[in-house]
């Protein structure tokens, strides 16, 4: 299956992505903020990223623009649960690189039928 990265600075919500992808065969490398993925994805490549927008340190936004500049050919889903008014940060994530997105709360299912689709797109 692929290799995907994973980053969320809510460890609950962190556990249960990884624990979904991993169940359905993916092989997993999670981080609590985009510092460490942007890293690891310097020295490795990956399959796919998963990455929340709002965290500590190096936020969302900034990551994607950073991987997406490293890995133009890996795909990216943004994943948020914090919607100001006035801001879709969201569709801001897709202008600088993400593929696709998901509003949290969401289901396992529905990130892995999301995975499945943008891994078949890649």
């Amino acid at each position: 299956m692929a290799k995907v990265l994973v980053i969320d600075d809510e460890p609950g919500v962190r556990g249960i992505i990884c624990r979904a992808l991993e169940l359905a065969g993916h092989d997993v490398t999670a981080f609590a903020n985009g510092a460490g993925a942007i890293e690891h994805a310097r020295q490795e490549p990956a399959d796919l990223l998963i990455t929340d927008l709002f965290m500590p340190e190096v936020e969302g936004i900034e990551t994607i623009r950073e991987i997406h500049r490293l890995r133009p050919h890996m795909p990216i889903i943004a994943i948020s649960g914090i919607d100001f008014e006035g801001g879709d940060y969201l569709r801001v994530a897709r202008k600088f690189g993400a593929v696709a997105t998901l509003k949290k709360p969401f289901w396992p299912a529905d990130l892995l039928e999301l995975v499945s689709r943008v891994l078949s797109l890649a």
